[in-house]
């Protein structure tokens, strides 16, 4: 029996779904076949993009015409890809590597801290030790370049979006539900934003390497204003 769903996004992408929610293995099989199709390269393929629970391809259907003259359709051909990959991509265990970033939890960098804080019913500092004591997994990029959605929280600080987005600073640090992330960019956001880190994610660059890619693990800890402050010099 099949585990996966297929369908059409326009008339250059097909998506596979592998799962309904957030889970650890669905992620890691979408890795997986990100990598095989780095290893099987399609001519014409433009993306392939992974997400919690699915992988989509993006596609130049000319070049895939003219390159393999499929019997039947390009989204049939890419369909084919896709199952093939799902078929044969294995996950390679290993243990990964935690990267850890520093968060200055002040009220001036997190102002939706009190807020949890208080519709919670915890103190400022228990808010922070939970957010700080977990290790969480990077599910996928997107959003703004570099935008890491990771989880999951723990369910005593899991908090819904706003009702509308506000102004976000780069570098801010927000929790949605049980995801947590980071604004790699200034920019329009509806997560509670809880601080905010001095690094930079995102890099314009092509050759700069986003600090974070799906299948990361990342753990916070705390900074006071000044180490941000001089950080950021």
């Amino acid at each position: 029996m099949n585990n996966y769903t297929l369908y059409t996004v326009g008339d250059c992408c097909i998506t596979m779904q592998v799962g309904s929610n957030i889970n650890e293995e669905w992620s890691e099989k979408v890795i997986a076949m990100q990598r095989w199709f780095q290893s099987h390269p399609i001519i014409g393929l433009k993306d392939v993009i992974i997400a919690y629970n699915s992988i989509s391809l993006q596609y130049n259907p000319l070049l895939v015409k003219q390159h393999y003259r499929p019997p039947g359709t390009i989204s049939a051909f890419i369909k084919e890809m896709l199952v093939q990959a799902y078929e044969q991509a294995t996950i390679v265990p290993g243990e990964q590597a935690v990267i850890r970033i520093p968060v200055c939890y002040d009220r001036e960098y997190g102002p939706d801290l009190e807020w949890i804080a208080r519709s919670k019913q915890l103190d400022l500092e228990e808010v922070v030790r939970l957010h700080t004591g977990s290790v969480y997994r990077v599910y996928m990029i997107g959003f703004l370049p570099g935008f890491p959605y990771m989880a999951a929280v723990p369910e005593a600080i899991a908090a819904p979006r706003k009702k509308g987005p506000a102004p976000v600073a780069a570098g801010s640090i927000g929790i949605a539900g049980i995801q947590t992330g980071i604004y790699p960019l200034a920019s329009p956001g509806g997560w509670q934003i809880i601080g905010r880190t001095p690094l930079q994610l995102f890099h314009p660059l092509p050759e700069d390497r986003p600090l974070l890619q799906a299948g990361d693990h990342v753990q916070f800890y705390k900074i006071v204003k000044e180490e941000f402050i001089s950080w950021k010099q």
